[in-house]
């Protein structure tokens, strides 16, 4: 005789918010039933390890599914703990009431473990009526003398529980499911489920007699058990990459906090990488079950290219499980997880140099980002920077590039540009070439970050060598040529106006006519960048300097003193657009074209 039952506490309406609203994904309903028949073998080997007068199970610990298309019915079976007819009132009748939780308490009460256990908030069960009209469990507990039971409910306000005919212990849950849902009757369907959010439970899930998950989760293993090939084949076919990984990190926290991580770093650079939208972020385990497919809560942006798994059972969810809470355990075991990809990274650029360098060229832009946004890794971050200097096309560090600075050297020079070849060539390096001093050639836009943030290295001071004036060489006759060339400078400033910030002769130049100069702490560079990605910023002051050895500013400051201002003008204005050209851009380029044309017409005779 079959016993009809309310639920407790306005249960219809938290049943309609489990099934309408708590969930973001009908398939999870899966997810949630085998981790509760994973659980409920947990707990009866856990029980069976102290008492020795439960009942044995059926065959060794296993979890099956098993539809039948024609009856539209789908059940998940277990030969775990099962149920007694009181428990499976309190348990299945009570929203967020949950028998593992329960049962987790118990054991932290008695100081022992529940490490194993899945199920923590009591409502995954009740994520079955998303796709099921009905739901049947037949249960039998492993209690000695206990009678199996069925509980049935609609999903309604009430549910009813009878005797049932189940003769081993256990549990099975069976769904009989709506007439929109019979995609869930599919083999491939369910197989696709189980392996993507189930793949590594701890017991065997087994469907048509082939099992669905894997008997270890690699994340779980000791890393001296693990070989370079089954990382390998793990990060290829388990998290479905198509190139080998560069190298990867595999390491477990036990306390304070436990989780455990298995994370690679990939030899390309994903074409979605810098995309707003793009996918990005680890998979997130709870005891081997999938919460989430990319969690970006663990790594920080500059890290997004990282893959792989973590399995946090500490970290908080929502009841769905389906959303991390920002918590002092997050943020913990992220500061972790930061610092040891870091020092991951630091091991391979000693130990690999040839693999490091490939990592660099893909993913240094991003990691770069990390200078300006992560302050607590800053001293973590600098070693593992590398740039491309004036000594040569070798990629150089900045321990090495401090090694080699010269007598009489006492800062680390930078340039930064529009690109590699223009910065190798610009005039701003000339002074620095004649002292033999390596110049540090920054020519990613994220380089402008890097060294707002990167002030100084190991006590020695890094300085762009394209900013304010520079300090004058004990030359007698070119601080001669620099007075000498002072009231052509004034004259040219007036002339060139709004133009430039200012004119002076220069003391950075030994080749070129002309330069133009940052002064302030905003670049020209940076500036470009902020117009180019549509943003707002102060404008960068210029100064143009003029090389009061060159033949051509000799010329213009003798035109100059002899009065010849309209002859000079043109070739002045020409000095500016020489400055200009020289970091790849003019402002005014019809007035440039114009001079250009003028001054080939003079020289051509006409």
């Amino acid at each position: 005789m079959a016993d009809t039952l309310p639920f407790q506490a306005e249960v219809k309406q938290l049943l309609d918010l489990v099934v309408h609203s708590l969930y973001s994904d009908r398939e999870i309903f899966l997810r949630e039933l085998v981790s509760n028949a994973s659980d409920a073998i947990d707990r009866a080997r856990i029980l069976g390890l102290t008492r020795n007068d439960l009942v044995a199970a059926e065959g060794e610990p296993a979890i099956e599914i098993e539809v039948n298309r024609d009856r539209g019915v789908l059940v998940v079976r277990d030969n775990g703990i099962g149920m007694t007819r009181e428990q499976a009132v309190e348990h299945l009748g009570t929203i967020a009431r949950s028998g593992t939780r329960a049962f987790a308490q118990s054991l932290k009460e008695k100081g022992d473990t529940a490490d194993g256990l899945i199920g923590q908030f009591g409502v995954g069960f009740y994520a079955s009526f998303m796709v099921a009209s009905r739901v049947e469990v037949h249960t039998r507990s492993a209690e000695p003398g206990a009678e199996p039971v069925i509980w049935t409910s609609d999903g309604g306000g009430e549910f009813s529980v009878e005797p049932g005919s189940r003769a081993t212990r256990g549990t099975a849950v069976t769904l009989h499911l709506r007439s929109d849902c019979h995609e869930f009757l599919d083999g491939w369907k369910i197989k696709d489920i189980v392996k993507k959010h189930s793949g590594f439970v701890a017991y065997p899930v087994k469907f048509d007699g082939e099992q669905l998950n894997e008997p270890q989760a690699l994340w779980m293993r000791s890393p001296a058990e693990v070989s370079d090939d089954d990382y390998k084949a793990f990060y290829m076919q388990g998290l479905g990459e198509w190139d080998e990984p560069s190298s990867w990190v595999h390491f477990r926290a036990e306390a304070p906090l436990e989780y455990q991580a298995v994370l690679f770093f990939p030899s390309r650079k994903p074409y979605d990488l810098d995309y707003p939208d793009g996918k990005r972020g680890v998979r997130l385990y709870q005891r081997r079950v999938l919460i989430a497919e990319a969690s970006d809560q663990f790594l920080p942006r500059y890290l997004r290219y990282v893959k792989g798994v973590i399995d946090a059972p500490e970290v908080s969810l929502n009841v769905s499980r389906e959303i991390l809470q920002n918590t002092p355990v997050l943020r913990s075991i992220k500061n972790q997880v930061v610092k040891r990809v870091l020092r991951r990274l630091r091991e391979l650029s000693r130990e690999d140099v040839a693999t490091y360098t490939q990592f660099w060229e893909a993913f240094g832009a991003t990691l770069k980002e990390g200078v300006a946004e992560d302050r607590d890794n800053h001293d973590n971050l600098v070693p593992l920077l590398r740039f491309r200097t004036t000594a040569g096309d070798e990629w150089r560090e900045l321990a090495q590039v401090k090694a080699d600075m010269k007598d009489g050297q006492k800062e680390i020079g930078y340039l930064t540009g529009l690109d590699l070849g223009r910065l190798r060539n610009s005039p701003q390096l000339e002074r620095w070439k004649k002292k033999g001093w390596e110049v540090l050639l920054l020519s990613d836009p994220v380089d402008e970050w890097v060294v707002m943030n990167l002030n100084e290295f190991d006590g020695v001071k890094l300085v762009s060598v394209a900013q304010g004036d520079v300090e004058a060489d004990d030359d007698p006759i070119a601080e001669e040529a620099r007075k000498q060339a002072e009231p052509f400078t004034a004259w040219a400033k007036e002339l060139l106006g709004e133009l430039v910030a200012g004119v002076r002769p220069s003391k950075r130049l030994t080749d070129s006519p002309a330069v133009l100069v940052d002064e302030g702490n905003v670049s020209a560079n940076l500036e470009r960048i902020l117009r180019a990605a549509r943003q707002d910023g102060p404008k960068a002051r210029r100064v143009l300097e003029v090389n009061p050895e060159h033949a051509l500013v000799k010329k213009l400051v003798a035109m100059h003193a002899a009065g010849d201002t309209a002859g000079a003008e043109p070739l002045a204005r020409l000095l500016y657009d020489y400055a200009q050209l020289a970091e790849g851009h003019v402002d005014d380029v019809s007035g440039l074209t114009q001079r250009l044309s003028a001054l080939m017409l003079r020289v051509a005779g006409g």
